[in-house]
């Protein structure tokens, strides 16, 4: 008699039996639910797995599709590895760099060969839609690091080799595809035939790698000009070539040689002297009339120790910044937007009385002096305290907010008179030539240790309400960041180690029952591949301090 096991399916909340050592793959059909796009990967135990994942105990399973971001993530990771297995067949001798998410798809750069035209593009896509056509096998292999590691090093592939051995994980996963090798931190699909649509054109010196839309999968992104975003990103990703830190791996050997002391210092100063910069430009623009400057970014950006180091910046060039915040003009609670579930929506533009707004800059620009509101977050109320405001001849004003570059929220107030300010974490160093770090990690990262440290907030708060923040931002920042004058990325090459020893307490308090769990083990395992790093040597007006602690700032 067949040993069998009971398989609990969330998607429909259902059991169903089967012989133990069944694959995931060939119990869906069983459970007979919808999904938006083609199943590519589940949820076991709270824990994500490939849908070859073998169950042999009973166990509860969610199967997941493109709408949710585990499932895009491991869409796309097998889409680059399909991507990188063409571009190493067709250009043998050269080097692949999958860099960065941009236009609503991934950037990337082909080294070694001089220049990528049309023709070569189209022979890129023919052969990947031949291979998804043959719907080859994604397979998994599980090897001791130290095997592993050999043999991406005998392929020429240093930075996994490195990424691996500085890692410090006995066993290593890497996959396999019809003879070629690669890596990923995340499962693949089963196969390549899962691939049903990608797109990829020329893009700026390089080339744009193309997905589905989460929201309508049959659908590709539509590419959106960042040409400022670009600008930045490329900016960063020189100055780590130059020092030599392009990858995890590099960091990790540069952390055991004892350069990170010195690593801090130049972080630090490149980001100093990128603020000075940006202060010098208002300097030389408020001769011309500029009197406002709008500071936004999405959640956990570092808006707030950007402003302030920039206000320092100001005085230097003999500005005296006067702020204003954003908060104050919150409508009634009464009148507060809902969101989709009727909860209110304090991220949309119209949670901020905007009219009141406009009328008191207006006021403050013509030299009056206003009385300034406060908002009773405890009554939902707007209260006025007697706090009065008014600029003098020296004096500009700097807003903070993440509605700060919607040219609604400043309608009343001409072009010229406004510089805009966009603030986020870019996150240039990689994992490896083929593992981009999301800009979202770090994000979300830096958030889980302040809201932990100064909210009082778990990680189960804080992963909960991530994907309402992130729509929101799709929703009311991101549509307006190349509104920007300026971009400023608020990332540092040495935070990921640093914030590894802050953020694994937090993260390993989600017990594996919690829906959350998930989220919780990846970026765990992302972490991982970081070694430590000490954080004593940062000063106290870095903007990482804003997160972990010790800033001479006040917030």
């Amino acid at each position: 008699m067949d040993n069998r096991i009971t398989i609990h399916c969330t998607n429909n909340d259902t059991f169903k039996e089967f012989p133990a050592g069944t694959k995931l793959i060939d119990m869906q059909d069983s459970f007979d639910f919808n999904t938006n796009s083609r199943v590519v990967a589940a949820k076991v135990n709270n824990k994500t797995e490939p849908l070859d994942y073998e169950a042999y105990h009973n166990k509860t399973v969610h199967f997941v599709d493109l709408s949710e971001p585990l499932g895009m993530r491991t869409y796309v990771r097998s889409l680059c590895f399909l991507f990188a297995k063409v571009v190493a067949e067709i250009f043998p001798n050269a080097q692949i760099h999958i860099e960065h998410p941009i236009s609503l798809g991934y950037f990337c750069k082909i080294e070694g060969v001089t220049v990528i035209q049309q023709k070569e593009v189209d022979a890129i896509k023919s052969k990947m839609q031949e291979y998804i056509k043959a719907d080859m096998k994604f397979e998994g292999v599980e090897e001791e690091t130290e095997q592993v590691v050999r043999m991406f090093r005998e392929r020429g592939f240093e930075d996994k080799a490195l990424l691996l051995e500085t890692s410090g994980e006995l066993y290593s996963k890497y996959y396999k595809l019809n003879g070629s090798v690669d890596y990923f931190y995340g499962c693949l699909t089963p196969s390549t035939g899962y691939i049903h649509l990608f797109g990829l054109e020329l893009y700026k010196d390089g080339l744009l790698l193309r997905v589905p839309n989460r929201h309508n999968p049959v659908e590709l992104e539509p590419v959106i000009p960042q040409d400022k975003m670009y600008g930045v990103y490329k900016e960063h990703l020189k100055f780590l070539n130059i020092i030599g830190l392009d990858n995890a791996g590099d960091i990790n050997l540069a952390s055991r040689k004892g350069k990170i002391p010195d690593i801090i210092k130049i972080s630090e100063a490149f980001q100093e002297k990128t603020i000075a910069n940006i202060a010098e430009q208002i300097a030389a623009k408020a001769k011309n009339g500029v009197r406002v400057v709008l500071i936004s970014g999405p959640s956990s950006s570092g808006k707030t120790t950007f402003r302030m180091r920039l206000e320092v910046q100001l005085m230097v060039n003999l500005i005296k910044p006067v702020g204003l915040s954003l908060d104050n003009y919150f409508v009634d609670r009464d009148k507060t937007p809902l969101d989709e579930n009727g909860g209110y929506d304090f991220e949309s533009l119209y949670a901020l009385d905007i009219p009141k707004f406009n009328e008191d800059l207006e006021d403050l620009l013509k030299g009056k002096e206003i009385e300034l509101p406060t908002f009773n977050f405890t009554t939902g109320t707007r209260e006025y305290k007697g706090d009065k405001l008014k600029l003098d001849e020296q004096s500009i004003l700097v807003i903070e907010g993440i509605h700060g570059l919607n040219p609604e929220l400043t309608a009343g107030i001409p072009e010229e008179q406004k510089f805009k300010v966009y603030v986020s974490a870019l996150t240039t160093i990689s994992l490896d030539n083929h593992n981009w770090i999301p800009t979202t990690d770090n994000r979300l990262l830096r958030r889980l240790i302040r809201d932990y440290r100064y909210r009082n907030y778990s990680a189960i708060d804080t992963l909960s309400r991530w994907q309402s923040v992130r729509n929101g931002e799709e929703k009311w920042i991101f549509p307006y960041q190349e509104n920007a004058d300026v971009m400023f990325n608020s990332a540092m090459m040495y935070e990921l180690p640093a914030l590894r020893r802050y953020a694994e307490p937090i993260l390993s308090q989600v017990p594996n029952n919690a829906p959350e769990y998930a989220e919780a083990h990846r970026l765990l395992k992302f972490l991982r591949y970081f070694n430590y790093v000490n954080d004593r040597e940062l000063p106290p007006t870095s903007l990482l301090r804003e997160f972990l602690g010790g800033s001479s700032f006040k917030y």
